[in-house]
């Protein structure tokens, strides 16, 4: 029996991931001597571990071509480095806008940043594994981190329920995920997508499409597609704010990934019978996320819905199954994930100490409190409703046109159809916030000047990477070159 080696190339290659991995411990072990009084320097260090990590992804530039690592269980190319510089950025929003919302809920401890830092290594791990056995180690170790971050709030009866749904259902959902993976083991004899791509282009097999449909479950799940979308509601409700942001946000970058490298670098050559179970999703997605948005009251439900209907948008792109269509649903991953950032810091900016602004109502009369922050408010509720010129609005045209490309045209009005009826609930906020009374003393403001600072530039830049969207559209082509 051969014994793997590991060479010095296999460590260069890996390097982001052991750096956050060793710096999750490390900042673990010295929360352990750091006074709630000192609990900022847990901040600003997790923080600089991020800072750290973009330094370390782009140290060689990005990678032109793919670099395999441990005999093809891991691989980097352009792809998983735009993805991981996404989910760095979006994970220091998180930071930044999760710090105030848990000192006021004496939430403000270590265990938080250190399992956003391991949660955010599961989601690397999984951006880049060109083996079963790699992405499934990422996906447990997302999901691990994801379950205890949603239980953080241990004295909070409905935040015990949700982890406790979340937990289930999550369990559920991996389970079926392993069980179609070793179905797909059992047809091509291997884990390595690789080899898997080239025995699935010999045509498909009763045990391989078998295999398919339980990840596309799996992948539905961890997107949070209907029909598959029973615990994002009560989940997004129930967890602390915080925790909701970064659930709502970087994961879908993960999931991204996930998709991409399972059924285009695993299963790719039998696109023909999974592009049609996706557009299907998407077009249950679209449905079941916008109707259900239309009754919310609850704002963070109705961003839940809201995410649900935004996943049916990005499977659009994942359905067309190629570059051009890999390239829009990135662009559409990346976009939403700064847009949900910015909707769920809205929340914290209103949110104070004993009150938790997760209502529509709690917006009313913001344009006569402060008419700056109604004007943000309004670019992010703009954006996620595709309004041109915001970013959300380039990220809805770019799917479009790759499913229209595709053949799949019923899809794409659909979406369309779609779009215009979920502007409805968006609009609602915005009627809240510049025509409706405020009750009692009307919404206040966190007093927090970085979090006020950071919200604004997160709003503005909807608006800014709207008109230049070039770069970041130029990216997410470049990673999937056609």
């Amino acid at each position: 029996m051969l014994t793997p080696t590991i060479s010095s190339a296999d460590l260069h290659t890996i390097v982001p991931e052991l750096f956050v991995c060793a710096a999750a411990f490390a900042l673990l072990m010295l929360d352990l001597f750091i006074s709630q009084q000192r609990r900022g320097l847990t901040h600003f260090l997790a923080i600089l571990i991020l800072v750290a990590a973009v330094v370390l992804t782009l140290r060689d530039d990005m990678a032109s071509t793919q670099v395999f690592a441990f005999s093809d269980m891991f691989v980097r190319d352009i792809a998983s480095d735009v993805l991981k510089l996404a989910m760095y950025a979006v994970a220091a929003l998180v930071f930044v806008y999760a710090k105030p919302y848990l000192q006021d809920r004496d939430l403000f401890k270590g265990e938080f940043y250190a399992l956003v830092l391991f949660a955010l290594l599961g989601m690397m791990l999984m951006v880049s594994a060109a083996s079963l056995v790699t992405l499934y180690l990422g996906l447990e170790l997302l999901a691990l981190s994801s379950y205890g971050l949603v239980a953080m709030d241990r004295d909070n009866e409905v935040a015990s329920e949700a982890a406790m749904k979340y937990f289930i259902l999550g369990s559920l959902a991996s389970g079926l995920l392993l069980y179609g993976m070793s179905m797909i083991y059992g047809a091509t004899g291997s884990l390595t997508l690789a080899e898997i791509h080239s025995v699935a282009a010999g045509g498909p097999n009763g045990m391989l499409m078998f295999g398919v449909v339980f990840l596309l479950v799996g992948i539905a799940f961890k997107f949070g597609a209907a029909p598959f979308h029973m615990w994002v509601p009560d989940v997004y409700q129930g967890a602390p704010t915080a925790v909701t942001l970064f659930l709502g946000s970087v994961p879908k970058l993960a999931a991204f990934g996930m998709a991409y490298r399972l059924l285009e670098s695993g299963v790719g050559p039998v696109d023909g019978d999974w592009r049609m179970m996706l557009a299907w999703l998407s077009a249950l997605s679209l449905v079941i996320g916008n109707l259900v948005a239309l009754v919310q009251t609850n704002f963070k439900r109705l961003l839940a819905y809201s995410t649900i209907s935004h996943v049916g948008f990005l499977f659009m792109g994942l359905a067309q199954a190629d570059n051009i269509g890999y390239g829009a649903a990135l662009f559409y991953a990346i976009s939403y994930s700064v847009m949900a950032a910015a909707a769920f810091a809205a929340v914290i900016l209103l949110s104070r100490r004993g009150f938790e602004a997760d209502k529509v109502a709690d917006f009313r009369g913001l344009w006569q409190r402060s008419p700056m922050h109604a004007l943000l408010v309004l670019f992010i509720m703009a954006s996620l409703a595709g309004v041109p010129p915001f970013l959300g609005f380039w990220a809805k045209l770019e799917v479009i046109k790759a499913a229209l490309a595709g053949g799949l045209t019923w899809l794409a009005l659909l979406a369309v159809l779609c779009a215009v009826i979920g502007a409805f609930y968006y609009l609602r906020v915005i009627r809240a916030m510049f025509f409706e009374e405020p009750e009692g003393q009307g919404p206040q403001l966190h007093g927090d000047s970085h979090l006020r600072v950071v919200f604004a530039v997160n709003a503005s830049a909807l608006l800014v990477l709207g008109i230049f969207a070039e770069p970041l559209m130029y990216w997410c082509e470049k990673a999937f070159p056609v």
